[in-house]
């Protein structure tokens, strides 16, 4: 059994029960490893679970670098990335999961990751390209924050998957409904651009 595969078990458990309620011994029965070769790895729950983070910040960190942003004008790039970002984090419902209760924690174990820490970097730097393209354009303003950006793409499609229970317990409404999730999605791409284009005459 691999370091992969521990890994993959764990993140379904962390995502289910959080740190506190995961097992390792569950972890080590789903895997067929014994419980002392988990700690053999990892250390510690703490350590797995810190494992499972950088695992998770890497799967869609690297699926945004197959997007091939650069390749695309401003407008398309930014797009592309609102379409896949709402796709992916309803996908990965686990990543959302983790990433919430990481903040239960408040981001205690991301804080000590400098790998995490490097792995998002990127992403920012992605934003700031495109935006600087645009607005040489003259397609996009020159007041936009690429951390602000990338804060206002994702906080829809996480709140939308994270609060999808509590939403439609109270309103009655799924989430995933593929009306619903086409009109939330078209929504969340207008709402970007035209934030990104206010006020631009080339818009």
């Amino acid at each position: 059994m691999t370091k992969e595969s521990i890994i993959i078990a764990a993140t379904e458990e962390f995502a289910n029960y959080g740190l506190t309620g995961a097992r390792v011994d569950a972890i080590a029965a789903r895997t067929r490893t014994a419980k002392r070769m988990i700690y053999y790895y990892f250390g510690s729950k703490e350590e797995l679970f810190n494992a499972v983070l950088e695992r998770a910040y890497s799967c869609i960190r690297a699926a945004e670098r197959g997007l091939n942003l650069d390749r695309l004008p401003p407008k398309q790039a930014i797009q592309r990335l609102v379409e896949f970002t709402f796709d992916y984090e309803e996908a990965n419902v686990d990543f959302i999961r983790l990433v919430a209760i990481e903040n239960t924690h408040r981001g205690e174990h991301i804080s000590k990751s400098e790998a995490i820490k490097d792995l998002n970097i990127p992403i920012i730097g992605e934003l700031k390209s495109i935006l600087e393209r645009g607005q040489s354009d003259g397609v996009f303003r020159s007041d936009i924050d690429p951390l602000d950006l990338h804060y206002l793409i994702s906080s829809f499609c996480f709140f939308r998957v994270s609060n999808q229970y509590t939403l439609r317990a109270i309103f009655r409404r799924d989430m995933f409904d593929p009306d619903v999730r086409g009109v939330h999605k078209q929504m969340l791409v207008d709402a970007v651009l035209g934030y990104l284009t206010k006020g631009c005459a080339s818009s």
